[in-house]
C-alpha cells in the first residue's frame, strides 16, 4: 500500500488502483453516517473532489490522489457507511481507478513513512 499526506491509501489490484482512507483518518472522523461516491466512468484529475464523507463530527472531501477513470465504486458503503470505521483499509475502499501509469504510485509514502507522518 501507498499513502498520501491527506490520509488516503492506494493499493494496486491488477491494472487498477483501489483508494480508501486510513484507519487514522477514520478515527479522526468519528462515526461515519453517510458516504457519497463518484459515478462510474467519471474521469478525474489529481486533486479533484471525488467522495464526500459525513460523520457525526464533520463532513470531509476525499480528493483523487492521481488522475484517471473511476471504474468501480464500493456500493456497500451506501447501505453501511459505518464500514469506514469498522474496516477502513479492507472492505471500506471507496473506488477503483484505471490510471495510465502505475509508476506514479512510487511518489507516495510507504507504510513506515506514513506512520512517521502521523507520529
Amino acid at each position: 500500500m501507498k499513502y498520501t499526506k491527506e490520509h488516503e491509501w492506494l493499493r494496486v489490484d491488477g491494472d487498477l488502483v483501489v483508494v480508501g482512507i486510513t484507519e487514522h483518518a477514520a478515527t479522526q472522523l468519528g462515526d461515519v453516517v453517510f458516504v457519497e461516491l463518484p459515478e462510474v466512468e467519471t474521469q478525474v484529475a489529481e486533486g479533484d473532489e471525488v467522495v464526500v464523507i459525513e460523520s457525526v463530527k464533520a463532513a470531509s472531501d476525499i480528493l483523487a490522489p492521481v488522475s484517471g477513470e473511476i471504474v468501480e465504486v464500493n456500493e456497500k458503503l451506501s447501505d453501511n457507511p459505518g464500514l469506514v470505521n469498522e474496516d477502513p483499509t479492507g472492505d471500506a475502499w471507496f473506488f477503483k481507478m484505471k490510471i495510465d501509469d502505475l509508476s506514479v504510485l512510487d511518489d507516495f509514502m510507504n507504510e513506515d513513512e506514513y506512520n512517521e507522518l502521523i507520529g
